[in-house]
C-alpha cells in the first residue's frame, strides 16, 4: 500500500545507489512500500535482480535495475540517461567502498577508489538529481554518512574521511536547497546489521540496529534537519564522543574498536 502524501511531496520515482543488500536494499524497500517506482543501482547484477523481484512482489511497484560502477567517470552521464524519461523525485546514495587496515599497508589505488565511490558518487548524484528537483520545486536527497565522520577513525581512516565529506556536503545542501523545495539529509549511521558490516565485525557491536530502523528514523527527520544519527544508543555515544570526551581520547577509543576489523577478502 502506497503513501499518497509521500508520492505527492516527492514524485513517483526514486533512485537508490548501492541498493543490492543491507541499507540500500532497506531504502529501496521503504520507498517501494510508500508507492514509489524505483531505479536501483549497484555493481552486482544478480543480487540487484533478487532485490528488485522481492520489492515488485511485495509492493506492486515498477523496479528497474542497472549494474554499473558508481566510481566510474561516466556515472553522471549514465544517471542523466537513466533518469531522463522519468520524474525522479527522490535519491539515496548508499554505496560505499571501505578499505580496512593500516593506512600505509593499504594500496593507494584502493583508497583512491574509496574517494571516487564515497565522495565523487554522491556529489554527482546530488548535482544531477538535485538540479532537476530544484527546477520542479520538490524532491528529496539522502546521503548516507557514518558515525566515523565525526572523528578521525584509525584503521578505516580514508573511509571515515570520505564519510565526513558526505556529512558536510549534505548539511550544506540542506540549507541551500530547502528554499527551492528540496529536502536534503545526511544520515550518520552507526553499527547496522548489514552483510557488509558483519563481514567486517562478525561479533557485532554495541548498539547495533537493523537497516529498516535506520531508514525509518531517517525518513522521520527528512525535511526537519540536515544531519541525523539513527538509534538511541548511537545518539548517546555520538554525544559522549563529541561533547564530553577530549578528542584525543575519543579517537583512541575508536582505534581500539577498529583495530581488529576483518580486512576485505
Amino acid at each position: 500500500m502506497g503513501d499518497d502524501a509521500f508520492v505527492r511531496r516527492y514524485g513517483r520515482w526514486a533512485v537508490v545507489a548501492g541498493a543490492s543488500e543491507g541499507l540500500g536494499a532497506a531504502w529501496a524497500e521503504a520507498l517501494g512500500a510508500r508507492g514509489l517506482n524505483l531505479l536501483i543501482l549497484a555493481r552486482r547484477p544478480e543480487v540487484l535482480h533478487e532485490t528488485a523481484v522481492a520489492i515488485r512482489d511485495r509492493h506492486g511497484v515498477e523496479v528497474r535495475t542497472r549494474a554499473l560502477d558508481l566510481a566510474g567517470d561516466g556515472f553522471g552521464a549514465e544517471l542523466e540517461r537513466l533518469s531522463g524519461a522519468e520524474e525522479v523525485g527522490f535519491g539515496v546514495f548508499n554505496a560505499a567502498h571501505a578499505p580496512r587496515g593500516q593506512f600505509l599497508d593499504l594500496t593507494l589505488e584502493d583508497q583512491l577508489r574509496s574517494v571516487d565511490v564515497n565522495c565523487r558518487g554522491p556529489l554527482t548524484m546530488a548535482h544531477v538529481l538535485g538540479g532537476r528537483m530544484a527546477a520542479r520545486g520538490r524532491g528529496g536527497l539522502v546521503l548516507m554518512s557514518s558515525l566515523t565522520a565525526f572523528h578521525g577513525s584509525p584503521f578505516i581512516a580514508t573511509y571515515g574521511a570520505t564519510k565526513a565529506f558526505n556529512l558536510v556536503l549534505g548539511e550544506g545542501l540542506w540549507f541551500e536547497l530547502r528554499a527551492r523545495g528540496v529536502d536534503v539529509l545526511a544520515c550518520a549511521a552507526g553499527a547496522t546489521r548489514t552483510p557488509g558490516f558483519l563481514r567486517a565485525s562478525p561479533q557485532g557491536e554495541p548498539g547495533m540496529i537493523e537497516p529498516a530502523q535506520v531508514v525509518e528514523e531517517a525518513l522521520g527527520r527528512l525535511g526537519r534537519t540536515g544531519v541525523m544519527v539513527p538509534g538511541r544508543f548511537n545518539r548517546f555515544a555520538s554525544f559522549l564522543m563529541r561533547r564530553v570526551l577530549p578528542r584525543e581520547t575519543a579517537v583512541g577509543m575508536l582505534g581500539k574498536r577498529t583495530r581488529n576489523l576483518t580486512p576485505p577478502s
